[in-house]
């Protein structure tokens, strides 16, 4: 008999909790040094794991969140995608 295999975890970004990977939306430091939503979670480099609520994504969007995580600034563009990425699964959930 094998064992049951744990799903992998990974830490919000901002609340600073573990979580099933699965649950959690990855967000990657471009080429270029900006921040782009990784909706599929394959993309190459660094990347940084956040909840998709509200609380999570203001949190991760501080000073000690996404950019600390990622060593990139975070502009208004990319918060605004991050937002509104959550706010539609949000919907759909």
């Amino acid at each position: 008999m094998g064992r049951a295999r744990r799903p992998p975890e990974r830490t919000c970004v901002g609340c600073m909790t573990k979580a099933p990977k699965s649950s959690l939306v990855r967000v990657t430091r471009t080429e270029d040094g900006g921040i782009a939503v990784d909706p599929t979670g394959s993309a190459h480099g660094r990347g940084a794991y956040v909840h998709v609520s509200e609380a999570c994504v203001r949190a991760a969007l501080g000073p000690r969140g996404v950019e600390r995580a990622l060593r990139a600034k975070v502009g208004p563009g990319e918060a605004r995608k991050l937002t509104e990425l959550v706010e539609g699964k949000q919907g759909n959930a």
